[in-house]
């Protein structure tokens, strides 16, 4: 264990406590057992380590461990919360923890052996569809780590830090919240960079490498996070990785399943699931209208990337319709359910939304009550027309 400690005690010197994620304010952590899940590259790691140096003046009283450390080929999490308990030990951190096999067990194990022992552990987001023997229901408290909103961003650019907004507060009062943010700051071209490369935490670590970084992240998810929790061969990760580069071409679109199972090589229902998986993944987006339930053998009625940083790794211009609706479906989505509208683009809500350009008219919503434009490329809007930007202010 010594040498988990070791690296604890180092990365805990080099984590800055300056600017926390959203989530970190909005959790109870003094919950017994927490999962913190989330896309590769949002910040699980920098939260548990910001929480530890922020909170516990005896650092010894908390230990951070990544399950991905070789530490672990020859030793259990069990064996690790026994001797961290048997040394005093009230809070264990445990770091991607989809990598280690037969993890739900063994969390509900320590669990139940050391009831006065807390336990906070990451993963991926796609341990929402993973599927357990364990009972782990009644004992872990399931916390989502979305990626940068617009609003965090302005904050990690020390622009400024503004309040979370409802979208209750943006559609009733977008124009004096937009006067108050913009009276001192061009919004527009922080937002622009917001869209390329603003929404995975690593963009602090420099741009020149981002897209490489960026790209190293989604192979991760596909050749390891995802075999971790789906029994997938290495044929099926090709195949997936092929999905994603020909949707990326083609979003926002209406899937047609067959031309895309002829393009990878595949069945319809295998095609059907890789799209729930990327979903699943927070490398797409898929929405529908209302009263359809999307499963793993149901089809979309939209596809899009999940944010808008995915959409230049396959290219330097992306279509600007495209990134608009990824962005306000990405930013909605993290904290309402979004549907397709039969009039306008999508309904939240008792609202809907038509998402275009500064141009855009009200022609396709006139006659729908509670309807609005959302516009791109304006910085403060007028009535019923608001500005895309603002939809980042929501978390």
């Amino acid at each position: 264990m010594d040498s988990l400690v070791k690296i604890y005690l180092r990365l805990l010197q080099e984590t800055e406590v300056k600017t926390f994620r959203y989530l970190h304010s909005n959790m109870d952590w003094d919950e017994r057992c927490i999962a913190i899940i989330g896309a590769k590259g949002v910040g699980k790691t920098t939260l548990l380590l910001q929480h530890i140096k922020a909170t516990f003046e005896d650092k010894n009283e908390a230990l951070y461990a990544s399950l991905d450390n070789s530490w672990f080929a020859n030793h259990t999490i069990f064996d690790l919360a026994d001797e961290f308990y048997m040394n005093g030990g009230t809070h264990l951190f445990l770091d991607e923890i989809h990598h280690y096999p037969n993890w739900a067990t063994e969390i509900k194990n320590i669990y139940d052996s050391f009831p006065k022992l807390k336990i906070v552990f990451t993963g991926s987001s796609l341990l929402q569809i993973y599927k357990s023997t364990a009972d782990l229901s009644r004992r872990v408290v399931y916390e989502n780590l979305e990626g940068l909103s617009f609003r965090e961003f302005l904050k990690f650019e020390k622009v400024g830090d503004f309040p979370v907004f409802s979208l209750k507060e943006i559609v009733e009062n977008h124009q004096n919240i937009a006067f108050q943010i913009t009276e001192n700051i061009k919004i527009m071209p922080l937002f622009k960079k917001y869209l390329r490369n603003g929404y995975y935490l690593f963009y602090k670590e420099g741009l020149k490498k981002y897209d490489i970084k960026l790209q190293e992240a989604v192979n991760n998810v596909i050749d390891i996070d995802v075999p971790a929790i789906e029994n997938i061969e290495f044929e099926s990760r090709y195949k997936l990785k092929r999905l994603l580069a020909i949707l990326a071409t083609l979003v926002p679109c209406t899937p047609k399943i067959t031309d895309l199972s002829t393009a990878i090589d595949s069945n319809r229902n295998n095609t059907v699931k890789y799209l729930s998986l990327l979903a699943n993944a927070k490398l797409l987006n898929l929405v529908s209208y209302k009263n359809k339930t999307i499963g793993d053998l149901t089809k979309p009625d939209k596809v899009l990337l999940n944010n808008t940083n995915l959409s230049y790794l396959y290219g330097d211009n992306a279509n600007i319709g495209s990134a608009r609706e990824t962005f306000f479906v990405n930013q909605l989505s993290a904290v309402a359910d979004v549907i397709l509208a039969p009039q306008g683009d999508f309904v939240i809500g008792n609202y809907t939304f038509e998402v275009g350009g500064k141009k855009k008219s009200f022609e396709q919503i006139k006659d729908i009550p509670n309807s609005f434009v959302v516009a791109d490329d304006i910085e403060i809007g007028h009535n019923n027309k608001i500005p895309l930007w603002m939809f980042g202010l929501l978390y």
